[in-house]
Protein backbone atom coordinates (compact mmCIF):
# COMPACT_ATOMS: atom_id res chain seq x y z
CA UNK A 1 0.00 0.00 0.00
CA UNK A 2 1.74 3.45 -0.84
CA UNK A 3 -0.53 5.81 0.91
CA UNK A 4 -0.20 6.35 4.58
CA UNK A 5 -2.60 5.18 7.66
CA UNK A 6 -4.43 7.85 9.42
CA UNK A 7 -6.58 5.61 12.30
CA UNK A 8 -8.68 8.31 14.39
CA UNK A 9 -10.04 7.04 17.56
CA UNK A 10 -13.20 8.35 17.99
CA UNK A 11 -13.84 6.69 21.56
CA UNK A 12 -10.56 9.06 21.87
CA UNK A 13 -12.47 11.97 21.56
CA UNK A 14 -15.70 11.31 22.69
CA UNK A 15 -13.67 10.71 26.21
CA UNK A 16 -11.99 14.31 25.80
CA UNK A 17 -15.19 16.08 24.96
CA UNK A 18 -16.68 14.27 28.37
CA UNK A 19 -14.14 15.38 30.08
CA UNK A 20 -14.11 19.04 28.80
CA UNK A 21 -17.69 18.85 29.22
CA UNK A 22 -17.33 18.03 33.39
CA UNK A 23 -15.03 20.49 33.74
CA UNK A 24 -17.55 23.13 32.09
CA UNK A 25 -20.39 24.87 34.30
CA UNK A 26 -22.91 24.73 31.80
CA UNK A 27 -23.65 23.10 28.32
CA UNK A 28 -21.00 21.69 26.27
CA UNK A 29 -20.90 22.45 21.87
CA UNK A 30 -18.22 20.60 19.73
CA UNK A 31 -16.18 23.01 17.54
CA UNK A 32 -16.29 20.49 13.99
CA UNK A 33 -15.24 23.19 11.79
CA UNK A 34 -11.70 22.60 9.24
CA UNK A 35 -13.32 19.18 8.49
CA UNK A 36 -13.43 18.48 12.18
CA UNK A 37 -9.68 20.23 12.74
CA UNK A 38 -8.71 17.17 9.98
CA UNK A 39 -10.18 13.95 11.73
CA UNK A 40 -13.59 14.44 9.89
CA UNK A 41 -16.27 16.43 10.73
CA UNK A 42 -19.00 14.01 9.98
CA UNK A 43 -17.62 11.11 11.68
CA UNK A 44 -16.68 13.38 14.74
CA UNK A 45 -19.97 15.39 15.04
CA UNK A 46 -22.11 12.27 14.59
CA UNK A 47 -20.17 10.92 17.39
CA UNK A 48 -20.17 13.52 19.74
CA UNK A 49 -24.16 13.86 19.05
CA UNK A 50 -24.54 10.65 20.76
CA UNK A 51 -22.53 11.37 23.71
CA UNK A 52 -24.99 14.45 24.29
CA UNK A 53 -23.51 16.98 22.24
CA UNK A 54 -26.58 19.68 21.01
CA UNK A 55 -24.96 22.54 19.84
CA UNK A 56 -21.79 22.39 16.80
CA UNK A 57 -19.95 24.88 15.33
CA UNK A 58 -18.47 25.54 11.85
CA UNK A 59 -16.53 27.97 10.11
CA UNK A 60 -18.54 28.68 7.09
CA UNK A 61 -21.53 28.23 5.85
CA UNK A 62 -20.55 25.40 3.50
CA UNK A 63 -19.50 24.01 5.99
CA UNK A 64 -22.31 23.97 7.72
CA UNK A 65 -24.65 22.94 4.87
CA UNK A 66 -22.29 19.57 4.94
CA UNK A 67 -22.40 18.87 8.20
CA UNK A 68 -26.52 19.22 8.40
CA UNK A 69 -26.40 16.45 5.80
CA UNK A 70 -24.41 13.97 7.89
CA UNK A 71 -26.38 15.23 11.39
CA UNK A 72 -30.21 15.99 10.08
CA UNK A 73 -32.62 17.58 12.01
CA UNK A 74 -32.15 18.80 15.56
CA UNK A 75 -28.87 19.74 16.65
CA UNK A 76 -27.84 23.43 16.17
CA UNK A 77 -25.20 23.98 13.65
CA UNK A 78 -23.74 27.99 14.84
CA UNK A 79 -21.69 29.46 11.86
CA UNK A 80 -19.16 31.78 12.79
CA UNK A 81 -18.20 33.86 9.68
CA UNK A 82 -21.99 34.91 10.40
CA UNK A 83 -24.30 35.66 7.48
CA UNK A 84 -22.39 36.24 4.26
CA UNK A 85 -23.68 37.63 0.79
CA UNK A 86 -24.64 34.35 -0.74
CA UNK A 87 -25.38 32.92 2.33
CA UNK A 88 -28.95 32.84 2.65
CA UNK A 89 -30.18 29.20 0.71
CA UNK A 90 -27.86 27.59 2.72
CA UNK A 91 -28.98 28.87 6.16
CA UNK A 92 -32.01 28.56 5.03
CA UNK A 93 -32.38 25.11 3.80
CA UNK A 94 -30.41 23.56 6.18
CA UNK A 95 -31.17 25.33 9.30
CA UNK A 96 -28.23 27.19 10.43
CA UNK A 97 -27.59 29.70 12.80
CA UNK A 98 -25.10 32.34 12.25
CA UNK A 99 -23.27 34.12 14.53
CA UNK A 100 -23.76 37.95 13.44
CA UNK A 101 -20.31 39.87 13.20
CA UNK A 102 -21.42 43.27 11.60
CA UNK A 103 -24.42 45.07 11.59
CA UNK A 104 -24.04 45.03 7.39
CA UNK A 105 -25.02 41.04 8.72
CA UNK A 106 -27.51 41.48 10.98
CA UNK A 107 -29.45 44.17 8.04
CA UNK A 108 -28.76 41.34 5.94
CA UNK A 109 -30.16 37.98 8.01
CA UNK A 110 -33.22 40.19 9.17
CA UNK A 111 -34.46 41.15 5.83
CA UNK A 112 -33.49 37.68 3.93
CA UNK A 113 -34.67 35.46 6.71
CA UNK A 114 -37.07 36.93 9.26
CA UNK A 115 -37.56 34.88 11.96
CA UNK A 116 -34.73 32.41 11.57
CA UNK A 117 -32.02 32.09 14.65
CA UNK A 118 -29.07 33.91 15.03
CA UNK A 119 -26.85 34.51 17.15
CA UNK A 120 -24.00 37.38 17.62
CA UNK A 121 -20.15 37.66 17.93
CA UNK A 122 -18.98 40.28 20.10
CA UNK A 123 -15.40 41.53 20.29
CA UNK A 124 -14.19 41.88 23.51
CA UNK A 125 -10.80 42.67 22.13
CA UNK A 126 -9.30 39.81 20.15
CA UNK A 127 -10.32 42.44 16.85
CA UNK A 128 -10.60 39.90 14.74
CA UNK A 129 -14.46 38.56 14.05
CA UNK A 130 -17.29 40.28 15.70
CA UNK A 131 -19.41 43.47 16.65
CA UNK A 132 -17.59 46.52 18.20
CA UNK A 133 -18.52 47.74 21.09
CA UNK A 134 -20.28 51.04 19.56
CA UNK A 135 -22.58 48.84 17.25
CA UNK A 136 -23.32 46.41 19.58
CA UNK A 137 -24.68 49.18 22.10
CA UNK A 138 -26.71 50.50 19.01
CA UNK A 139 -28.28 47.69 17.85
CA UNK A 140 -28.29 45.46 20.94
CA UNK A 141 -32.01 45.86 21.79
CA UNK A 142 -33.09 45.19 18.63
CA UNK A 143 -31.32 42.09 18.40
CA UNK A 144 -32.54 40.78 21.54
CA UNK A 145 -35.97 41.10 20.06
CA UNK A 146 -35.06 37.93 18.60
CA UNK A 147 -34.90 35.42 17.73
CA UNK A 148 -31.29 35.43 19.19
CA UNK A 149 -30.00 32.09 20.61
CA UNK A 150 -26.12 32.91 21.68
CA UNK A 151 -24.23 36.17 22.28
CA UNK A 152 -20.64 35.05 22.34
CA UNK A 153 -16.94 36.65 21.85
CA UNK A 154 -13.59 34.69 21.27
CA UNK A 155 -10.47 34.62 23.95
CA UNK A 156 -7.14 36.23 21.89
CA UNK A 157 -4.28 34.79 24.39
CA UNK A 158 -6.53 31.64 26.31
CA UNK A 159 -4.10 29.21 26.36
CA UNK A 160 -1.72 31.28 28.17
CA UNK A 161 -3.57 31.20 31.55
CA UNK A 162 -1.08 33.99 32.99
CA UNK A 163 -1.99 36.36 30.20
CA UNK A 164 -3.82 39.95 31.44
CA UNK A 165 -6.20 39.80 28.33
CA UNK A 166 -7.79 37.02 29.63
CA UNK A 167 -8.94 39.11 32.62
CA UNK A 168 -9.79 42.54 30.36
CA UNK A 169 -11.90 40.43 27.77
CA UNK A 170 -13.51 38.74 30.71
CA UNK A 171 -14.09 41.49 31.72
CA UNK A 172 -15.42 43.06 28.92
CA UNK A 173 -17.68 40.89 27.96
CA UNK A 174 -19.42 40.28 30.97
CA UNK A 175 -20.13 44.09 31.12
CA UNK A 176 -21.39 44.36 26.96
CA UNK A 177 -23.64 41.03 27.85
CA UNK A 178 -24.77 41.96 31.12
CA UNK A 179 -28.48 41.53 31.52
CA UNK A 180 -28.93 39.81 28.01
CA UNK A 181 -31.30 37.01 28.23
CA UNK A 182 -29.82 34.49 25.61
CA UNK A 183 -27.15 32.42 26.55
CA UNK A 184 -23.48 33.71 26.88
CA UNK A 185 -20.21 31.67 25.48
CA UNK A 186 -16.87 33.11 26.11
CA UNK A 187 -14.78 29.83 26.42
CA UNK A 188 -13.03 27.81 23.83
CA UNK A 189 -10.79 24.83 25.37
CA UNK A 190 -7.99 27.29 26.52
CA UNK A 191 -11.21 29.18 28.14
CA UNK A 192 -12.59 26.27 29.91
CA UNK A 193 -9.16 25.41 31.51
CA UNK A 194 -9.56 29.07 32.99
CA UNK A 195 -11.78 28.23 35.12
CA UNK A 196 -16.12 28.54 35.49
CA UNK A 197 -15.89 32.22 35.58
CA UNK A 198 -14.78 31.81 31.52
CA UNK A 199 -17.57 29.53 30.99
CA UNK A 200 -21.19 31.58 31.32
CA UNK A 201 -23.70 29.68 29.67
CA UNK A 202 -22.05 27.52 26.94
CA UNK A 203 -18.61 26.52 26.17
CA UNK A 204 -17.43 25.76 22.96
CA UNK A 205 -14.36 23.22 22.91
CA UNK A 206 -12.35 22.56 19.76
CA UNK A 207 -8.67 21.46 19.65
CA UNK A 208 -9.19 19.63 23.10
CA UNK A 209 -11.61 16.61 21.48
CA UNK A 210 -8.78 16.15 18.90
CA UNK A 211 -6.08 15.44 21.83
CA UNK A 212 -4.64 18.76 21.65
CA UNK A 213 -3.14 21.11 23.85
CA UNK A 214 -3.86 23.40 25.88
CA UNK A 215 -6.01 20.55 27.48
CA UNK A 216 -2.51 18.55 28.56
CA UNK A 217 -5.07 15.63 30.06
CA UNK A 218 -6.66 14.94 26.47
CA UNK A 219 -6.33 11.12 25.59
CA UNK A 220 -4.29 10.78 22.27
CA UNK A 221 -6.82 10.80 19.03
CA UNK A 222 -4.78 10.27 16.21
CA UNK A 223 -2.00 7.50 14.97
CA UNK A 224 -0.81 8.45 11.52
CA UNK A 225 0.76 5.30 10.03
CA UNK A 226 3.21 5.79 6.75
CA UNK A 227 5.02 3.01 4.58
CA UNK A 228 8.23 2.48 3.53
CA UNK A 229 8.76 1.75 0.01
CA UNK A 230 12.63 1.29 0.12
CA UNK A 231 15.82 0.94 2.09
CA UNK A 232 19.39 1.68 0.97
CA UNK A 233 22.90 2.15 2.87
CA UNK A 234 24.69 5.14 2.37
CA UNK A 235 28.18 5.26 3.12
CA UNK A 236 30.03 7.78 4.70
CA UNK A 237 29.99 11.70 3.43
CA UNK A 238 26.73 10.46 1.19
CA UNK A 239 24.06 12.68 1.09
CA UNK A 240 20.13 12.76 1.35
CA UNK A 241 17.25 14.35 -0.81
CA UNK A 242 17.29 17.73 -1.64
CA UNK A 243 20.00 20.41 -1.54
CA UNK A 244 22.25 17.49 0.26
CA UNK A 245 21.34 18.87 4.00
CA UNK A 246 21.66 15.77 5.26
CA UNK A 247 25.44 14.05 5.44
CA UNK A 248 26.02 10.27 6.74
CA UNK A 249 29.01 10.36 9.08
CA UNK A 250 29.44 6.91 9.04
CA UNK A 251 27.76 3.84 7.33
CA UNK A 252 23.49 4.84 7.19
CA UNK A 253 20.34 2.97 6.79
CA UNK A 254 18.10 5.37 5.11
CA UNK A 255 14.26 4.35 4.22
CA UNK A 256 12.36 6.44 2.38
CA UNK A 257 8.77 6.73 3.77
CA UNK A 258 5.60 7.47 1.20
CA UNK A 259 4.79 11.14 2.38
CA UNK A 260 5.50 14.53 2.03
CA UNK A 261 4.37 18.37 2.39
CA UNK A 262 1.34 17.39 -0.03
CA UNK A 263 0.25 15.47 3.08
CA UNK A 264 0.32 18.47 5.22
CA UNK A 265 4.12 17.16 6.62
CA UNK A 266 5.56 20.25 6.53
CA UNK A 267 9.23 20.97 5.35
CA UNK A 268 10.09 22.94 8.40
CA UNK A 269 10.33 19.65 10.05
CA UNK A 270 13.05 18.07 7.36
CA UNK A 271 16.33 17.24 9.81
CA UNK A 272 14.57 17.52 13.03
CA UNK A 273 11.53 15.84 13.09
CA UNK A 274 11.45 11.50 14.27
CA UNK A 275 8.95 9.02 13.69
CA UNK A 276 8.77 6.04 15.43
CA UNK A 277 8.99 1.90 14.85
CA UNK A 278 6.88 0.87 17.82
CA UNK A 279 8.78 2.96 20.66
CA UNK A 280 11.88 3.65 19.10
CA UNK A 281 12.56 7.36 17.54
CA UNK A 282 13.91 7.40 13.77
CA UNK A 283 15.01 10.91 13.15
CA UNK A 284 14.30 12.40 9.75
CA UNK A 285 17.22 12.54 7.52
CA UNK A 286 17.18 15.09 4.67
CA UNK A 287 14.59 17.45 3.74
CA UNK A 288 10.87 16.65 3.30
CA UNK A 289 9.96 16.58 -0.65
CA UNK A 290 6.39 16.21 -1.96
CA UNK A 291 5.75 13.37 -1.62
CA UNK A 292 8.72 11.52 0.23
CA UNK A 293 10.33 11.61 3.72
CA UNK A 294 13.99 10.00 4.06
CA UNK A 295 14.46 8.27 7.38
CA UNK A 296 17.83 7.22 9.43
CA UNK A 297 16.74 4.14 10.35
CA UNK A 298 20.61 2.63 11.05
CA UNK A 299 19.72 1.64 14.44
CA UNK A 300 16.85 -0.92 14.16
CA UNK A 301 17.84 -4.35 14.27
CA UNK A 302 14.56 -5.09 11.39
CA UNK A 303 13.77 -3.08 8.58
CA UNK A 304 10.18 -2.08 9.20
CA UNK A 305 7.40 -2.19 6.66
CA UNK A 306 6.01 1.25 8.53
CA UNK A 307 6.94 3.95 10.77
CA UNK A 308 4.36 6.08 13.27
CA UNK A 309 4.50 9.61 12.68
CA UNK A 310 1.70 10.28 15.15
CA UNK A 311 0.14 8.06 17.80
CA UNK A 312 1.13 7.35 21.25
CA UNK A 313 4.97 7.92 20.77
CA UNK A 314 4.66 11.48 19.59
CA UNK A 315 1.21 13.85 19.96
CA UNK A 316 0.34 16.83 17.21
CA UNK A 317 2.14 19.25 19.90
CA UNK A 318 5.18 17.42 19.77
CA UNK A 319 5.41 17.16 16.28
CA UNK A 320 4.65 20.63 15.78
CA UNK A 321 7.36 21.76 17.83
CA UNK A 322 9.76 19.77 15.85
CA UNK A 323 8.11 21.89 13.00
CA UNK A 324 8.31 24.89 14.94
CA UNK A 325 4.47 25.50 14.43
CA UNK A 326 1.22 24.54 16.78
CA UNK A 327 -0.83 21.51 16.97
CA UNK A 328 -3.76 23.04 14.98
CA UNK A 329 -1.75 23.36 12.09
CA UNK A 330 -0.65 19.73 11.96
CA UNK A 331 -4.34 18.67 12.38
CA UNK A 332 -5.74 20.94 9.75
CA UNK A 333 -3.21 19.68 7.30
CA UNK A 334 -3.64 16.60 7.13
CA UNK A 335 -3.79 15.05 3.71
CA UNK A 336 -6.54 13.63 1.70
CA UNK A 337 -4.31 11.13 0.18
CA UNK A 338 -4.43 9.05 4.10
CA UNK A 339 -6.61 6.26 4.16
CA UNK A 340 -8.38 7.48 7.23
CA UNK A 341 -9.84 4.45 9.25
CA UNK A 342 -12.54 4.70 12.19
CA UNK A 343 -12.37 3.38 15.70
CA UNK A 344 -15.61 3.85 17.65
CA UNK A 345 -17.58 4.53 14.66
Amino acid sequence: MGTGILTIDLDAAAANWRALARLSRGETGAVVKAGGYGCGAAEVATRLAREGARRFFVATAEEGAELRRALGEGPEIGIFSGHMAGDTAQIRDHALTPMLNSPEQAARHRAALPGQPYGVQIDTGMHRLGMQPPDWAALRDDLEAGPLVLVMSHLACADDPMHPKNASQLKCFTEMSAGITAPRSLAATGGILLGPDYHFDLTRPGVGIYGGLPFADAQPVLRLSLPVIQTREIGPGDTVGYSATFTAAETTRIATISAGYADGLIRHMSNTAHLFADAVPCRLAGRVSMDLLTVDITHLTEVPDHLDILGPQQTVDRLAEAAGTIGYEILTSLGHRYERRYLGQ
